[in-house]
């Protein structure tokens, strides 16, 4: 892993975090995209304290398009490709909480200024970024693009009334994963003659900003996935849908 450099969005704190910790162990080169410059700034600073010593971190916003283009020059000039993106940045919007029992179904209340505001973030600023990255990521002899997504994406599992997730129904952020899933499945296709892998993760739900205290899973194991999806060998899978290395139905 030692001449691989990886992007990830989001990740001066939380899951995408955890995920720049777990491939800087990997001896990955990572840079960092923030939106606040000073935190993004002290994660990396936080990294290096631990050893990982390829690390920096770069202003960056994701539904931005002056930043999309702005990381895709520093990676061109720095590093003249890149071999991992990791499309980790999300938002959720809807007005839920999942810190108490039952369940909720935001769907008849959700604003179309709600629904706006949450695809450009979980899926119009994914498309867009690993857009302007590809050609990038095309020169990588192993690229690998990891999507983001959630559980509450999968349209199977929403339908199944002995689903765990049956009753949570956000419906904003829940359909921008779902849309992601597609955009998965599609840019997975489109790439299948390539060595460029491309999948969706569903990082479990752990005890971040977004996930709560109620979640059962430790930050420290936030990233595991991702890690897992940014790292398959040769014969790994494309255009799929993991949790922990185990696949999830669409």
């Amino acid at each position: 892993m030692a001449d691989r450099v990886a992007f990830i969005t989001g990740a001066n704190k939380g899951i995408g975090l955890e995920t720049a910790r777990g491939l800087g162990a990997l001896g990955v080169a990572v840079v960092i995209g923030s939106r606040d410059e000073s935190r993004g700034v002290a994660a990396a600073d936080m990294l290096r304290s631990e050893g990982i010593i390829t690390v920096e971190s770069v202003k960056f916003d994701a539904t931005k398009r002056e930043d999309h283009d702005a990381i895709a020059r520093v990676l061109a000039n720095r590093y003249g490709k890149l071999d991992i993106l990791v499309n980790n940045a999300g938002v959720m919007l809807d007005s839920v909480s999942f810190e108490g029992e039952g369940g909720f179904n935001t769907t008849s209340t959700v604003t179309p200024d709600t629904l706006l505001e949450t695809f450009e973030t979980n899926f119009f600023a994914v498309v867009a970024l690993t857009q302007k990255l590809l050609p990038l990521i095309r020169k990588s002899k192993a690229g690998r693009i990891v999507n983001l997504s959630s559980i509450l994406g999968s349209l199977t599992l929403h339908a199944d009334p002995s689903s765990p997730i049956y009753p949570m129904k956000a419906f904003a952020y829940d359909v921008s994963k779902t849309a992601l899933n597609a955009f998965t499945i599609h840019l997975a296709h489109e790439l299948r003659s390539t060595s460029i892998k491309v999948n969706s993760a569903h990082p479990g739900w752990v005890k971040t900003d977004m996930g709560g205290s109620a979640a059962p899973m430790e930050l420290s194991e936030g990233g595991k996935t991702s890690v897992q999806l940014a790292t398959l060998p040769d014969d790994g899978p494309t255009g799929g849908f993991f949790h922990l290395g185990e696949p999830l139905p669409w």
